[in-house]
């Protein structure tokens, strides 16, 4: 077994900067996970793992036999380096390197011919994706789809946000415009959450094949969006303001979607 235990290895450095920086990512196809959950969640989703780290005083040797299968490679790294590559205050002391997915829009495969897909255009908070990547995952969605992205997909905080959900969801990115073609292609009905036009989201019939789309609490969904919906829907507001977090909006309206399902 490899050891390593200077941060100042230029493997470790290159991680670092796998880390911290998207345009690292993009250029190797590969990003880092850390936490044994996550870990574990990556290889049940089918993500390709190559080299797994740990810091033995918090991660044993048992317990990497059982997280990960004999093949992989394993590092064994010092307090210093774990420290250096721990994104996390508290952690359990394992990490690894992943090749990220392509997550084409072709790719996505529905195992039922009643989809559910929630589609969020253009979220920039890391945090925000997380949880919608969270309440996507509690509620057993076919595909989360993200518009127009703003972020990377694998930035270390959408990982830790998400507790690994990013890796338990289909998920694709593309344009506004190869998204609506995408869904109109496979007849799923498109309910857009938004102010203009719109009817109260528990009056529609989320049975049938369903898109529902979120935009930012900030700008709302952009105008091809509106004017390809089946229906605009809205949460009724009974406050001063007249919008909420997009992850809190995207948690109502896919679980009205379940409610609906659960009792048809």
């Amino acid at each position: 077994m490899k050891e390593i235990t200077s941060s100042q290895n230029t493997y470790i450095k290159q991680l670092v900067q796998l880390k911290d920086k998207s345009r690292e990512r993009k250029k190797t196809g590969t990003f880092l996970i850390e936490g044994v959950r996550e870990v574990s969640l990556a290889l049940k989703g089918g993500y390709e793992i190559g080299t797994v780290l740990f810091y033995p005083e918090l991660f044993s040797i048992e317990d990497l036999n059982n997280l990960i299968p004999e093949q992989l490679d394993t590092i064994e790294i010092s307090k210093e380096v774990y420290q250096k590559l721990a994104y996390r205050a508290t952690t359990e002391g394992v990490l690894a390197v992943a090749q990220s997915k392509e997550n084409q829009l072709t790719d996505l495969k529905f195992e039922s011919k009643n989809s559910l897909v929630l589609v969020a255009e253009a979220p920039e908070k890391p945090g925000n994706i997380g949880a919608i990547l969270r309440t996507a995952d509690a509620a057993n969605v076919d595909a989360v789809i993200i518009a127009n992205p703003k972020t990377d997909l694998y930035n270390p905080n959408i990982i830790r946000s998400s507790v690994g959900c990013l890796f338990t969801n289909q998920i694709a990115t593309g344009t506004t415009s190869e998204i609506i073609e995408f869904l109109k292609t496979r007849h799923i009905n498109i309910y857009c959450a938004a102010l203009q036009a719109s009817v109260n989201y528990h009056t529609q019939d989320f049975t049938e094949p369903t898109a529902i789309v979120v935009g930012t609490e900030a700008t709302g969904l952009s105008n091809e969006w509106l004017e390809n919906a089946t229906q605009n829907i809205i949460i009724p507001m009974q406050g001063e303001i007249d919008s909420m977090n997009v992850s809190v909006a995207a948690g109502i309206l896919i679980f009205e979607a379940k409610r609906q399902r659960n009792f048809k």
